[in-house]
Order: C-alpha cells, then structure tokens, then sequence
C-alpha cells in the first residue's frame, strides 16, 4: 500500500519541524512558500514521489539526490539558478520538472537518467542544452517553450522515442534538417517563433498528428508536406504564406486546418479531397477568392470560417 502524506498549503511559516515517516513514498510540499527543503527527507528512503512545487527554494539540499528511488520530482515555481551534478544520482526518475525558474543551464550529468520519460524545462533562461542529453532514449515528452533558444538543440535529433516536442514562445528561426530524424514524434508545438521555412524531411514525420506553427515567418511549404499521412492539425495561423501547395490534398487524415491571417489570394482545389476535415479557417486573408466548392464541404458538415 502506497504511503502518502499532503502538506500542500498547510506549513505555517513559524513552523520549525516537520514530521516526516521514512516509510513515505509520496510526499506533497507545494505552495508552502518554503525557503528550505525539511533535514528529515534524506531518510525516506523509499520515496518515489516528491513536489515542491510554488516555494521559494533557491537551492536543493544534496540530501534529495541521495533518493534513490525517486521517480517523479516537481520543483517547478521556485528561485533555482543552478541544479548540482548528483541530479545524475536519481537513476529511477521518469519525470523532472523544472518548470518556472531562473535556470541558465543543467548539468551533463542529465544524460546519466536512462528512465526519464518527461522533461519539463518551459519558462527559465536556457539559450542552449547539454550534449549528453541525447542519452536519454526513453524520453517521451520534452518542454523548452518560453526560453531564449535562437535554434532547436542539436541533441534533440538522438531523442529517438520522443512522442512531444513543445518549442514555442521562444526566438527560433528554422526547424533544422534533423527534424525528420524523430521518427516517433506525435506532436510538435512551434508556435510563436521566427521560423521562416520547414525543411523538406520534415516529411518523415510520418507519425506526426499536430503540426502547429502558428505567428511564425513561413512564406513556403514543402511540397512533400503530403507525405503527413497521419496528420490531424496543421495550424499555421499568423504566417507570410501567399499559396498552399496542391499536396495538401493528401493529407487524408487532417480534420483541422487552419489558414487565418495569412497572405493568400487562392486556395488550391485539392483541399475538397481532405475527408476527414471537420473545420476550415481562412480569415484574414485579404483579397482570397471564395471558392464555390466551400458549400460542398459545409454540406458534408465540415465547418468553414471565411
């Protein structure tokens, strides 16, 4: 039987110590507004989940990196500006969220945690990542959105499970070549970048079912776009884009796209061969040609915003 023990909200600030049970595996300290982890917590030995989230943390006691079977550790909203090299102790992690701090960097070390399976690095102060974390080939989900990045890290082409890739709100100009070597990937975010081209491999991506780049710089699309036969968003509002190639027409399982505020004079007629398309948005494109076959896609039900 799983121990538990919820402190969120609940430490007064007066509060000297706090009683802990080595027998605890889930332990909750969220919004305590906490200057310091408690000394009792290198003795829970068996603690697989730990959540310090919203506190005023701005370093972690080496003791947390002696948990060794910790699998999933939240010390998202604090003041951490630095994460120590023994992060590379907690073999059995799977998830690492570090969310909403003032991170620089993280340690090489990062590529020592083989389990990890989601990473969360959104809302700090990265303009790079380590090389060693292309060693983590269980990764299944990875956040760096509201960051400094100028450019996709190079280590991302090795994360070869990774199913989610989440990039947005940063100063991003292209989504590099290697793209097309993260085969699994499901979902990529690239929203609210400077990115003015997809390269050509983005068409092995042949897994991929949300591409969305939204109030980016695109002026062009691949025309082996219609490789993405399992694509069901493509969401490119907010971009340069004077046509649509006639390959999108392929894209058999798309059932939202989005076109809004775009430069396009026309649209191509292949779009009436999209089946599965439950809504079409083309506002605020200024001078489009209203095609007569939109009636024949609000007649199979599918919804048009023009």
């Amino acid at each position: 039987m799983t121990t538990s023990l919820d402190l969120t909200d609940k430490i007064s600030r007066s509060q000297k110590t706090i009683v802990l049970h080595d027998t605890l595996e889930e332990l909750w300290l969220d919004d305590n507004q906490l200057q310091q982890i408690p000394e009792d917590i290198k003795h829970l030995a068996q603690l697989k989940r730990l959540s310090i989230y919203k506190n005023q943390l701005t370093q972690l006691p080496a003791s947390i990196f002696n948990l060794q079977n910790l699998e999933r550790f939240n010390v998202s909203a604090n003041k951490l500006s630095f994460i120590p090299e023994t992060i590379g102790n907690l073999k059995k992690l799977q998830v690492l969220d570090l969310q909403h701090n003032e991170l620089i960097t993280i340690p090489e070390t990062i590529g020592s945690l083989s389990h990890l399976r989601f990473l969360y690095l959104a809302n700090n102060h990265f303009t790079s990542l380590p090389s060693a974390l292309s060693q983590l080939k269980s990764l299944n989900y990875l956040n760096i959105t509201y960051n400094k990045f100028t450019k996709i890290p190079e280590c991302i082409k090795d994360l070869t499970a990774l199913l989610e890739l989440r990039i947005y709100n940063n100063a991003i100009d292209s989504i590099p070549e290697f793209i097309g070597n993260i085969s699994a990937l499901r979902e990529l975010h690239a929203m609210h970048n400077h990115i003015v081209t997809l390269p050509t491999t983005i068409s092995h991506l042949t897994s991929l079912r949300k591409l969305i780049l939204q109030n980016n710089k695109l002026q062009t699309l691949p025309t082996n776009i219609g490789n993405l036969q399992n694509l069901t968003e493509l969401d490119l509002r907010t971009n340069y884009l004077r046509s649509i190639p006639d390959t999108i027409g392929q894209l058999k399982s798309l059932r939202f796209l989005d076109l809004r505020d775009n430069k396009l004079t026309q649209l191509p007629d292949e779009i009436m061969n999209l089946t599965q398309l439950e809504k079409l948005d083309v506002r605020l494109n200024k001078g489009l040609a209203i095609p007569q076959w939109f009636q024949a896609l609000e007649l199979r039900g599918c919804t048009v915003f023009y």
